[in-house]
């Protein structure tokens, strides 16, 4: 299946969306355990959403469905307006690796390859020529400010300069949807701002689409819209509210 992007400039595209999603797993003493219940939300391209909730409340399974990692029990996830919440092995690769830039909490570089050679190993998977890879690795490091250090080793960075290398990474696949999973979990607070600040700066100024996993009320100011997650269901979905308290109001 093949999924045509969008024009660029149209703001007014929905890139996800979810209607009733729910997600069960099954226990080894026999029956299943739902861990998402009744999840419905769009977000238009150009929007810089936050998912939150505490440890356990689904966000995490939420962001694996998003990122076509996982498939839900039932309801509909669309992409693009088309439906990807059935989609085979091989449709769910397609999608993640030309539709979506993944940036994590453990940054997942590899640690015996170059800063160079980890941000052009998902273009090794589209087929592109080796000039051409080189060309976009090179471009988004330089965006990451980086360029000088693709020769390092990841072990070589600090841990801030590791997740800039994950988010070039993510970039040079040319993404609509950036899906960042507790982008700043691994980095002291000065780092991690810097982080989220180059997040905010990507949306304002490239129009990049992203969705970032968090637990702090903190982070989630980064972002325009709060999406919270509780036990499974949204209880609260808007523009982030100035005192975290009133997400308590909605439980």
């Amino acid at each position: 299946m093949r999924m045509k992007k969008q024009p660029e400039n149209s703001k007014s595209v929905k890139i996800i969306s979810m209607n009733k999603i729910c997600k069960s797993f099954p226990l080894e003493m026999g029956g299943e355990q739902q861990v998402l219940f009744d999840i419905t939300f769009d977000v238009n391209q150009g929007e810089f959403v936050s998912i939150m909730g505490p440890s356990g409340s689904g966000k995490s399974t939420c962001m694996n469905i998003i990122g076509a990692l996982d498939t839900p029990t039932s309801g509909t996830y669309k992409l693009y307006g088309k439906d990807v919440a059935h989609l085979d092995t091989d449709e769910l690769a397609m999608v993640r690796n030309e539709y979506i830039g993944f940036v994590f909490q453990q940054f997942n570089l590899l640690s015996k390859r170059s800063v160079l050679d980890n941000v052009m190993l998902p273009l090794m998977y589209r087929g592109l020529p080796m000039d051409e890879r080189v060309r976009r690795a090179r471009e988004m490091l330089k965006r990451v400010g980086l360029e000088k250090f693709e020769t390092y080793l990841p072990t070589q960075l600090s841990g801030g300069m590791k997740q800039r290398v994950a988010i070039a990474r993510a970039l040079a696949g040319n993404p609509k949807l950036i899906l960042a999973d507790e982008p700043t979990g691994a980095l002291d607070s000065k780092m991690g701002n810097d982080i989220l600040t180059f997040l905010k700066q990507l949306n304002q100024d490239m129009g990049i689409t992203i969705v970032m996993i968090t637990h702090e009320f903190e982070i989630a100011q980064y972002s325009n819209r709060l999406i919270h997650i509780y036990d499974g269901r949204i209880t609260y979905d808007g523009r982030v509210p100035r005192d975290e308290r009133v997400l308590q109001k909605h439980l």
